[in-house]
Order: structure tokens, then C-alpha cells, then sequence
């Protein structure tokens, strides 16, 4: 474990009006990648490819196996609602807090002003980019705070009645807090990041995914800039597409040279001249 994630464990990283992500633990790092990749390789790998190399390599290939030997565990504080597009992921382990058991706290999501705003009309998931009139957005704002503690009220009366925290609990609006334990290997973390850091993501989610990732870059500096070149800010595209840009390309680069001043080199030039020649 390097130092950097050393001084992360244990430190909130705060994330909407009162959430947070924490850092319980981590199991592995860079070495641990290169360790279980040279397993399937064979002795003698590291003459031929460094670790930074390989580790690119398997990346680049898809090859995940190896990103599963490294694990981290998370204390998170988030709203109901950011949970339940969270949960989907199920390629993890995770623990959460008990309305059953526990009394709910009187802690709910409310949006800032410039995340108040209409439906998008070209996305009929999401937000429009421009917020309400502040006026506007104050008092939106304001109904949601006051049914919040209108619900948190009826609940605590519930509770005072000696109705089962079960049974009280669930007028609750998807906006209370809750907490969970979250446990997940990297190559898993790797996708969960790719898909809640999208500006497609509800930015209520992006917000928790860009704190993991800022844990997930210090404790795995090589693997993570391997996943934003070949994952994070990549694109794929179709064999069609291929062939438009093919087209338009030429003339392409006879030698594998010729492509360091753009930092491709060896065989990942190589492997790009292939790919793109291969629809000329």
C-alpha cells in the first residue's frame, strides 16, 4: 500500500449536502495486477514487458482477470434514490443500514439551486442543462424541504404510537440518507466508474463516482491512467464507422514510428496500424 492510500483510509470525502464516501480498506495495488498477470505468463515476462507495459496491455485486451486481485471496501452516506440506481451494479458485496432495526435519521437530500431544473426534452431520463429562475428554484426548493419534514414528522408521531419501525418507515421519501458498507473488486469498480462518470449519469451519482475514483486513482495510479486511455475518455466504434474514418485518414502511417509524436509506440502502434488498415 503506498502512502498516498494510507493517508485516505478513514477519510470522508464529502459528497452532496450530507453524504460522504469513505475508504474502510483496500486490498492490493499496481504490483498486485502485474503479480497474478505473470502467473498466466510465465517466468521471464518482466525482460520483456514492465510492469506500466503490462499492465496497459491487459487494459487495452480486456483482459480482467488480473484487476480482480485488487479489492477496496467503502463506507458510503447517500440518498435512498442514489442507492437504488447504485444497487444495480451486482457484482458487489454491500451491507446496508436497517429502517427495521434502526430508527431513520432526519437527514434528507435537497438540491442546490443550480441543480433545480426542468425535464430535458431530448432526454427523458434527465435534466436540461440550464436551471429554473432563482425565485423559482427557491420555492421548488422549499417544497421539498417541508415535505420532507412533514413525512419525518408523521413518522417520529408513528413511531411515538409504538407502530413497528418497519411499518412507520416506509412513507419516507427516497431523498433520506442511508448507509452502506460496499465492497467490490477493481476490474468491477473499473465498469461501475465508467458508467456513474458519464455526463449521461444522474449527477447526483457522478458526484459519488468521481470521489471513488479520486481513492481508486492514489491507490492505483498505473491501472487507473490505463482505464481513463482505454476506457474512461475512449471510443469505440462500429466496423461502419471504421471504414468512414479509414477513408478519410489516408494516407496512414506505413511505419510504426511515425505515430510517436501522438505517444503510441512498440506494439500498441502497431496493434493500431492493424486495426485501421485492416478496413482501407
Amino acid at each position: 500500500m503506498n502512502d498516498a492510500i494510507h493517508e485516505l483510509i478513514g477519510k470522508e470525502i464529502r459528497c452532496l449536502d450530507k453524504g460522504f464516501v469513505r475508504l474502510v480498506d483496500v486490498m492490493g495495488d499496481d504490483d498486485s495486477i502485474v503479480q497474478a498477470a505473470r502467473v498466466s505468463y510465465g517466468t521471464g515476462t518482466k525482460k520483456v514487458l514492465q510492469d506500466k507495459g503490462l499492465i496497459r496491455y491487459l487494459m487495452r485486451h480486456l483482459h480482467t482477470t488480473p484487476f480482480e486481485m485488487v479489492e477496496f471496501k467503502f463506507h458510503v452516506k447517500l440518498p435512498i434514490f442514489v442507492a437504488r440506481q447504485w444497487i444495480r451494479h451486482r457484482t458487489a458485496n454491500v451491507n446496508e443500514y436497517s429502517g427495521r432495526y434502526s430508527e431513520m435519521r432526519d437527514e434528507f437530500y435537497v438540491p442546490d439551486l443550480d441543480q433545480i431544473r426542468q425535464q430535458s426534452k431530448t432526454n427523458k431520463q434527465g435534466r436540461a442543462d440550464e436551471p429554473f429562475e432563482p425565485g423559482e428554484a427557491q420555492r421548488i426548493r422549499g417544497m421539498m424541504a417541508n415535505a420532507q419534514q412533514k413525512q419525518y414528522s408523521d413518522y417520529q408521531d408513528m413511531l411515538g404510537r409504538n407502530l413497528a419501525r418497519e411499518l412507520a418507515r416506509i412513507n419516507l421519501p427516497v431523498s433520506n440518507y442511508t448507509e452502506w458498507y460496499w465492497k467490490i473488486d477493481l476490474h468491477n469498480l473499473f465498469h461501475f466508474l465508467r458508467l456513474r462518470m458519464d455526463d449521461h449519469a444522474q449527477y447526483e451519482i457522478r458526484v459519488y463516482g468521481q470521489a471513488i475514483a479520486s481513492i481508486v486513482q492514489a491507490a492505483v495510479p498505473i491501472a487507473y491512467e490505463a482505464f481513463e486511455d482505454y476506457i474512461l475518455y475512449a471510443q469505440h466504434f462500429s466496423a461502419k464507422e471504421l471504414k468512414v474514418l479509414a477513408a478519410h485518414l489516408k494516407p496512414i502511417p506505413d511505419e510504426v514510428n511515425a505515430l510517436d509524436e501522438w505517444g503510441l509506440k512498440g506494439r500498441e502502434a502497431q496493434e493500431f496500424l492493424v486495426k485501421i488498415k485492416k478496413y482501407l
